[in-house]
């Protein structure tokens, strides 16, 4: 498969967080893009659970106020955000990479591996896709990657918000499976509880074994 192209695409703008929360797509629609796909994961830390990334097609003129970095919201107001960018968005996808597929080829193969799945099912499929990180995605479509990007992308901010909000229902129905170690309010996180009950109880099929703090 073709590498990547992560193109040079916005000249002298590493160094300044734009302030409108569409900078990026603007720039890419002044070189001729229509389709512009901000592409997320969630899950990455976490000891127990999958990986979860979400790519979404905002239309232009479409704001989807209220979206910022999932991390910077609450719980209910992603839950609520969920709903209007499903509705308000061209098209979006979620990809999810099981604790197998991370056990075999590592956290960072996985999150790229979620994201590739979370794009092919976008339809119309992007242009360009604005990814957050440094990482490209092994996929021949022209990408920018951006450092933060949740926090200087709506569009990614929005991938974000799914992808957070899909892992954590993930998460509510492995609470149901394996209820000693708290994943309904730890998502899978390294919190003092989920330490303890993994000391008391072991991990459970969900754990990622290869994690320090399972092991």
């Amino acid at each position: 498969m073709r590498r990547p192209e992560n193109l040079e695409l916005f000249p002298d703008d590493s160094c300044r967080t734009p302030v409108d929360p569409f900078y990026h797509e603007t720039q890419a629609r002044d070189l001729g893009y229509r389709l512009i796909a901000g592409v997320d994961e969630a899950g990455r830390g976490p000891l127990a659970g999958p990986v979860v990334a979400a790519a979404v097609i905002v239309p232009e003129g479409v704001r989807l106020s209220g979206v910022k970095d999932s991390k910077k919201m609450t719980a209910r107001a992603r839950s609520e955000r969920f709903h209007a960018i499903r509705d308000g968005v061209l098209t979006f996808g979620i990809g999810v990479v099981s604790v197998s597929y991370i056990e075999k080829f590592n956290i960072l193969n996985a999150s790229l591996e979620a994201m590739l799945c979370a794009i092919q099912v976008l339809d119309p499929q992007p242009e360009i896709i604005l990814v957050d990180g440094i990482h490209a995605v092994p996929i021949p479509i022209k990408q920018k990657c951006l450092k933060k990007g949740d926090q200087v992308s709506r569009s990614i901010s929005a991938a974000s918000v799914l992808a957070k909000v899909y892992r954590d229902r993930i998460m509510a129905s492995y609470h149901d499976m394996y209820p000693d170690y708290g994943f309904d309010k730890n998502k899978g996180y390294g919190t003092r509880q989920h330490l303890e009950a993994l000391k008391e109880y072991g991990p459970s099929p969900v754990h990622r074994m290869t994690f320090r703090g399972v092991r």
